[in-house]
């Protein structure tokens, strides 16, 4: 049996750090509660948005009017992959999950047989997706800092314009962004979203998940049946009119929406990164406690047998000495 002296230590020692999980458990919490009201405000805006980007794209395409950044381009050679982590970690498997899930997504189209047909290379946003150059080998060209609450789209601002350049550039044939989607407090899912080009159309399960997102209203079943003339008398068909020149409207407007994008995938992973955080937190505590009680008990049995020993001893010496 361990020294009581050794248990209560140990009890001392983990209800000390009870202490730092549940303080960190509340500051996640009320971290969560501001970045999920962030999250709520905007996200409809950022869904119509990315509608008329999407409409945008399929009006321009019909008009027969190429745009730089909704024109798909035939040879994918060069992907660019945006992908929003967290500074810390303590928040169980969250950044694990997004890294997994971005890598598996390059791997299945990063190869043919044994030759690399698509290179990627990872614009970063938080320091713990330095884990995709660290364990699965991926090059990182550019690393942001993140802040644990954004509150305005200047912070994403100089990431669009690096990752809008480059494309313009020919850099990369493809612009992807990796973050994790905010559900509840209890589930966060990881996903990888096309930014560049506008593509509703892509059947790729993970590159195009865009187009399965039911959230936008807008989807690829939607677009077939527009192609078809189903949607002829319905409210949904757009016709646009630009002024002064579609070229010079859709060079202002397309990078805004594209920030507005941006700026959406880091507030739905600054709440999944916060709620996971704080279950983790939640589950730590609850541990500590049931190894306290453990211990407590083991402690409580140590010194009953300490206490039986020492009665033992005195009633042995007693009877000694009558006899």
């Amino acid at each position: 049996m361990a020294n009581t002296k050794d248990i209560q230590r140990r009890i001392k020692s983990i209800s000390n750090t009870k202490k730092i999980t549940k303080a960190m458990e509340m500051v996640a919490a009320s971290k969560m509660r501001k970045a999920v009201e962030a999250v709520l405000r905007t996200r409809t805006y950022a869904n119509l948005s990315w509608a008329t980007v999407l409409n945008l794209s399929q009006a321009m395409n019909n008009k027969e009017i190429p745009h730089p950044l909704l024109s798909p381009r035939k040879d994918i050679k060069k992907i660019g992959i945006i992908l929003i982590t967290s500074n810390r970690g303590l928040c169980g498997g969250f950044n694990a999950a997004i890294v997994n899930k971005v890598h598996q997504s390059v791997k299945k189209h990063q190869y043919a047989g044994e030759k690399v047909i698509i290179e990627a290379e990872f614009v970063l946003v938080g320091k713990k997706g330095a884990a995709v150059h660290h364990h699965h080998g991926h090059n990182i060209v550019a690393e942001f800092p993140k802040l644990d609450l954004a509150s305005e789209i200047t912070e994403i601002a100089p990431v669009a314009q690096m990752i809008i350049q480059e494309y313009l550039a020919g850099k990369y044939d493809k612009i992807m962004v990796a973050y994790t989607d905010y559900v509840n407090a209890s589930k966060q899912i990881p996903r990888v979203k096309q930014l560049l080009p506008i593509d509703i159309a892509t059947e790729d399960e993970y590159l195009g998940i865009v187009g399965k997102d039911t959230r936008l209203g807008i989807d690829k079943e939607f677009i077939e049946k527009k192609k078809r003339g189903y949607l002829a008398d319905e409210k949904y068909v757009y016709e646009y009119t630009f002024e002064p020149s579609p070229k010079e409207v859709l060079d202002e407007m397309i990078p805004r929406l594209i920030e507005v994008q941006l700026f959406q995938a880091l507030l739905e992973s600054n709440a999944s990164e916060h709620s996971a955080r704080m279950a983790a937190m939640h589950q730590a505590t609850d541990a500590a406690n049931d190894m306290v009680n453990e211990l407590t008990l083991f402690y409580n049995k140590a010194r009953q047998a300490s206490i039986t020993a020492e009665i033992a001893e005195i009633s042995a010496g007693a009877n000694a000495l009558a006899n």
